[in-house]
């Protein structure tokens, strides 16, 4: 029975998977699972999936075969005629929450869109200690206590000296039959990395445009725990001034002021001097702005700092552009121009919401 029920389990858990990945994009760009996320697990409304369950009759008329009647008399199937409404031609939608882990959530945002797999750097630089159960040992705690390595031990006792009866076959250990488990500790290499969000709240950036990256930048943390033991996330908003601050006020600013991107650029700088040597751990910055920079001299700045040091010291520089109504957008175009040809920049131009997942596979599908 157990056995029939794991496959059932299994058989479902497979269902739920492929209608995650028949309705993800639509989840991407309208960010229904954001809401939903806990501590490493994610609640997803999957629509069309009915669980059979009994539902009992609310007419409190009693069961089948109460009341009057002979024997042999057809079993009354109820007045027609007393629905409610006209009959319909849609099918109904039947809204089942599933949890979801982050893990599994980030194996379908890999599959559905093709992300290759990270190869972190620095594995051999940062190291976690370990305890692992690899070993047998005679004492020991009960609570670690090998039952099937035991009752072998007291097996082999009672056949060495004659006293296990093959008609009443019971084992029963002494102290000396009993064995634990022990565990060896050791040191493995760790993968950790940060993510450094930066965004300009200027004037110019709106809630629309805060909701994109509030949405996009979800799934890059979704895609980079998977690849990762240990995954940091920092943010940094900027107008003409930069300061770091917490998740909730990084999508919650309001908008005001003017725009100087190498204040964010000279911050994120700081922050890995200070805290992130580079031979050490997975960096990657990401800055999103409508690309309304104050002058070209600050663009000329930003430039400068990311050729010099940031682009250098990070797996990836990542610089989304959310486009806005008269904005020019002059930004990403001067970045194109000055460092098209590194590679480890990413650039990618997001103009609304359905432009979210394409957006992701500019930067995550470079396998950086």
């Amino acid at each position: 029975m157990a056995l029939k029920i794991d496959q059932d389990h299994a058989r479902f858990r497979h269902i739920v998977r492929g209608r995650i990945r028949q309705n993800l994009r639509r989840f991407i760009t309208r960010g229904e699972l954001i809401g939903r996320k806990g501590k490493d697990r994610v609640s997803i409304p999957i629509p069309h999936i009915d669980i059979p369950r009994f539902r009992y009759d609310d007419q409190q008329s009693g069961g089948v075969g109460q009341g009057d009647g002979e024997p042999g008399d057809p079993l009354d199937q109820g007045q027609e005629g007393q629905g409610g409404g006209k009959a319909g031609q849609g099918e109904g939608e039947h809204v089942l929450e599933v949890d979801v882990t982050i893990e599994e959530l980030a194996d379908i945002l890999g599959q559905e869109l093709e992300l290759p797999a990270i190869r972190p750097k620095g594995r051999s630089h940062l190291r976690q200690t370990i305890d692992r159960y690899r070993g047998i040992r005679r004492v020991g705690p009960e609570s670690l206590r090998h039952f099937k390595r035991t009752y072998r031990e007291a097996l082999k006792r009672m056949l060495i000296t004659g006293t296990f009866n093959p008609d009443k076959p019971v084992v029963i250990p002494t102290p000396e039959d009993k064995r634990y488990r022990s565990w060896k500790t050791s040191n493995e290499p760790v993968a950790n990395a940060v993510i450094i969000y930066m965004m300009d709240v200027s004037g110019s950036m709106g809630d629309e445009q805060k909701e994109i990256v509030r949405i996009e930048s979800f799934w890059i943390d979704t895609w980079l725990s998977k690849h990762y033991t240990g995954l940091q996330s920092r943010f940094i908003i900027h107008d003409s001034v930069a300061r770091e601050v917490d998740r909730e006020t990084f999508f919650h600013t309001r908008e005001s002021g003017g725009t100087m991107i190498s204040s964010a650029f000279k911050l994120c700088k700081q922050m890995i001097e200070d805290e992130y040597p580079p031979e050490e751990w997975n960096i990657y910055p990401f800055h999103f702005s409508d690309g309304d920079n104050w002058s070209m001299d600050d663009t000329l700045t930003c430039i400068k700092l990311l050729k010099d040091h940031l682009l250098p010291w990070s797996n990836m520089v990542a610089y989304g552009q959310v486009e806005r109504p008269y904005g020019s957008g002059q930004f990403i175009k001067d970045l194109r121009q000055h460092l098209g040809s590194d590679a480890r920049l990413v650039t990618s131009e997001i103009p609304n919401h359905d432009a979210i997942v394409q957006s992701i596979k500019d930067f995550l599908g470079k396998g950086r």
